[in-house]
């Protein structure tokens, strides 16, 4: 009798053990550290429904504030399983470590990168009005009239330490001009104030822009990257006028640290296989960005070299933002 209850409890744990290894993997959360419908957030969420075979259901939670910080911070401070994932950008992995006297995280230690997702090209617009009337039809006429008219020309941002803002700032170095920035709350007031003729020029991503150049209310003077854009290839590239000059719009994925390698390698290989897919590729098209799919290595190491860079500009330019 004894030995029949045995039989029958060995085989009823081994039932239990057949089900917990079929049950259903843990839903990975996908943080977006900005509010919904921005182009960060779309895109992270077509690329959640694109890795939903390989990895399982991903859950996107926007969770926006503090410039991007608070989202990240949860990333940082979640369980380093790979249950918990989230969103590095220009803005809170570069810009926020030196516009903010304290962070909540440690951008270059807190996080395992995954891969690198998207670069957007910034691009300088004027007021087509306004750059008709100044006889401004390049970027090497705005550099020449601001040298003459030192201090006439302004342009917006969407704030103080914004990537517009800093854009603007390496730019004037580059050129060797002044220009008097003014800053808005927000990207949308800054665009208005270049519409409405308040400013002279802005320093916005292609993306946001796009419309405007094409219904001719903004005359696009040149784009920030490093070559022209495939996306509107008429556009010169702030390069060809500034030998060097080079700023994109990105974001990435990471992971908490100490996330083991073989997760974060199964991450980077759903997504990065993501990104590269035609379909991905169309639809990330239409909102100017550019796919970049990366090694965690690659991604790592890009974010160190643009937190250095933005170290420098943010200083000189003396933003702050707390």
């Amino acid at each position: 009798m004894q030995r029949r209850s045995l039989v029958t409890a060995a085989l009823a744990l081994a039932a239990a053990g057949g089900a917990l290894a079929q049950a259903p993997a843990k839903p990975i959360r996908l943080i977006v550290p900005y509010a919904p419908g921005g182009p960060i957030d779309v895109t992270a969420r077509a690329l959640a429904e694109r890795v939903q075979a390989p990895l399982g259901t991903i859950v996107v939670e926007n969770k926006p504030g503090a410039g991007g910080n608070i989202g990240s911070d949860m990333v940082a401070k979640a369980a380093p399983d790979g249950t918990t994932i989230g969103i590095a950008a220009v803005a809170t992995h570069a810009i926020n470590p030196w516009l903010f006297s304290r962070m909540p995280y440690d951008a270059g230690k807190d996080f395992a990168p995954i891969t690198q997702m998207v670069r957007v090209p910034n691009v300088l617009v004027m007021n087509q009005a306004a750059a008709a009337r100044l006889k401004i039809d390049s970027l090497a006429d705005l550099i020449t009239y601001a040298r003459k008219n030192p201090g006439k020309l302004n342009y917006g941002s969407g704030g103080n330490g914004s990537a517009g803002h800093l854009a603007g700032e390496m730019f004037k170095q580059g050129a060797g001009i002044f220009a008097v920035h003014i800053p808005y709350n927000g990207g949308n007031p800054a665009q208005l104030a270049l519409l409405s003729g308040q400013v002279d020029f802005n320093i916005d991503n292609l993306a946001t822009a796009a419309a405007n150049i094409k219904s001719g209310k903004l005359k696009a003077l040149a784009v920030t990257s490093a070559r022209r854009s495939a996306l509107m290839p008429k556009v010169p590239a702030m390069a060809e006028t500034l030998p060097g000059f080079e700023v994109d719009t990105w974001w990435g994925l990471v992971a908490p640290a100490g996330t083991p390698r073989d997760v974060v390698d199964r991450l980077n290989a759903a997504f990065t296989a993501a990104l590269k897919a035609p379909e991905t590729q169309q639809r990330f098209a239409l909102l100017m960005a550019e796919p970049v799919p990366t090694t965690p290595e690659q991604f790592g190491q890009f974010m160190a070299r643009e937190r250095a860079r933005y170290e420098a500009v943010v200083k000189r330019s003396g933003a702050k933002v707390d």
